[in-house]
């Protein structure tokens, strides 16, 4: 296993009480539809972490693959004027991962964490596990749970 990937497990086995199942796939899960292709799974079941900046606040979004995360409904749940993309240094920095395994949990800072409501239709998703080739399923209602996210329509229409 990756060592950053074996690092994420090992964090959540002490932060949660649980060893997460990390996959790894070679060919890489950067992308939704890479992850999906690998897992033979529907785009819409993987849980993407976006991570969006909103003054000096870091908002790590846990979105369906599916969907492109809306910046104005994100800044009005979180009560900002206006929300954008974080470059990779800022991803880094709020997170302490880089872009392509930010997983849902175990962030170095302690950002918001909002989840996309529509995972919730799935009996599982996939998440990344630390790394861009490495991921981890969880029911989404517990990942949302052990995220202390806030759920939200956070998808563009």
């Amino acid at each position: 296993m990756h060592e950053r990937a074996a690092e994420f497990a090992g964090r959540v086995e002490s932060e949660y009480g649980f060893r997460p199942e990390v996959e790894e796939f070679p060919e890489g899960t950067k992308t939704a539809a890479d992850a999906a292709d690998a897992l033979d799974c529907e785009v819409a079941q993987i849980a993407s972490s976006i991570v969006l900046v909103e003054g000096d606040d870091a908002v790590v979004v846990v979105t369906s693959g599916a969907n492109r995360v809306d910046t104005v409904k994100v800044a009005d749940r979180v009560g900002a004027g206006s929300a954008r993309m974080a470059d990779a240094d800022e991803v880094k920095a709020a997170t302490g991962y880089s872009i392509g395994g930010v997983p849902p949990v175990c962030h170095d800072g302690s950002p918001r964490v909002l989840f996309d409501e529509t995972l919730l239709d799935h009996d599982r998703v996939w998440a990344a596990a630390g790394t861009p080739e490495a991921v981890w399923p969880s029911d989404p209602d517990d990942l949302a749970e052990l995220a202390d996210a806030a759920v939200a329509d956070v998808a563009e229409k």
